[in-house]
């Protein structure tokens, strides 16, 4: 009886994530601990909302895209 290559992919382990939904809403420190504690091989870059980016595709890179001002904007 032979093996199917479907038969040697293992015990049906779920694919690693690549995306987060569920940290909308979240700060920079949560999103990247929580991206960390799933995905220790990716890199966390937050970025923020309208800057310019490179377009190269990088499959250890997740970006944290912020808009919040979170201190008040002052002189000095």
């Amino acid at each position: 009886m032979s093996s199917s290559p479907a038969d040697s992919k293992g015990c049906g382990a779920p694919a690693p994530k690549t995306e987060w939904p569920e940290l909308i809403g979240s700060t920079i420190k949560e999103a990247t601990e929580k991206i960390n504690a799933e995905r220790p091989d990716l890199h966390v870059k937050p970025v923020t909302v309208g800057s310019a980016v490179t377009e190269e595709l990088d499959l250890t890179r997740v970006r944290l895209w912020v808009d919040i001002v979170s201190e008040i904007p002052k002189i000095g």
